[in-house]
């Protein structure tokens, strides 16, 4: 067989076997999913508290997370010319420091995201809660004008 015959033959077996997804049986408890009211729920103060701690991590990650930066970069100076060991040293410093900041952006992102979460939240509760009170009025005048 040819270099392109069996190319082909693998792409077309490729496309017969397409990720998808197969249920090999029923739910016998008839189904699963959410209750009537939704699976759910975000209380202000689970979030806060994740925030919190997400933005306090943030703070002494940015104060102990390179606590060792500068001895172990002159460690690694002083290794650097007559063991390899310093340039390995200085690598580890290095991705050491991205590994700090790449973890800094996360504790700050989600920090963030959960400060705007619980305002949207708060939001959307109010304008839900407006609506519906409107909604009431309208059908009482409606109910009103049937009279």
């Amino acid at each position: 067989m040819s270099f392109d015959e069996e190319w082909a033959e693998l792409r077309s077996a490729a496309a017969r076997n397409q990720t998808a997804m197969r249920l090999n049986h029923l739910d016998p408890g008839g189904g699963g999913g959410p209750g009537p009211q939704g699976d759910l729920v975000v209380a202000q103060k689970d979030l806060a508290a994740v925030g919190d701690a997400a933005f306090t991590l943030r703070q002494r990650l940015g104060t102990d997370g390179d606590h060792a930066k500068t001895s172990t970069h002159e460690a690694a100076g002083t290794l650097k010319k007559d063991f390899a060991l310093g340039a390995a040293l200085s690598t580890v410093a290095e991705k050491w420091h991205d590994q700090v900041g790449t973890l800094l952006d996360a504790c700050a992102h989600i920090s963030n995201h959960l400060d705007y979460t619980q305002k949207a939240h708060a939001g959307d509760e109010y304008r839900i809660a407006t609506q519906f009170k409107f909604a009431q009025l309208d059908k009482g005048f409606e109910e009103r004008a049937q009279h």
